[in-house]
């Protein structure tokens, strides 16, 4: 009998959340990069036209839209409030799950890049908090 595979990106999570569970509180933020993604839909959201503004390292919101009609496991990136994309639907799935949960995930802008492939243009960083 074969087992099942393995999430990595969820594996990730979960060892990041038992980890904080044996932090001491020092009063410190630590953070664990789980996730690093393309931005999909960023050329049909606000990127073009506040790409001058954004900086490497800007926080990045993220929203769970579990009644999105196109997929449940949805996670919308804003950037100032407003809408940049979605994370991609075949890397949101562990992300997702860990929202649901509770769990303390916050993003960065990882990489602008000027590009023609929209995929290419920004990059999310995913981190847990401890």
């Amino acid at each position: 009998m074969r087992s099942p595979p393995i999430d990595v990106r969820r594996l990730s999570l979960v060892v990041a959340l038992a980890l904080a569970a044996q932090l001491p509180a020092f009063g410190q933020q630590v953070r664990i990069l789980v996730q690093s993604s393309p931005l999909a839909g960023f050329r049909y959201y606000a990127g073009e036209a506040l790409w001058q503004e954004m900086r490497v390292g800007d926080e990045l919101s993220l929203i769970r839209e579990a009644d999105n009609g196109h997929d449940t496991n949805a996670v919308r990136v804003e950037w100032r409030g407003h809408k940049l994309g979605y994370l991609p639907r075949t890397e949101n799935r562990a992300v997702a799950a860990e929202m649901d949960r509770g769990a303390p995930v916050v993003a960065r802008i990882a990489a602008l890049v000027q590009d023609r492939n929209p995929w290419r243009r920004l990059r999310v960083d995913i981190y847990v908090v401890l």
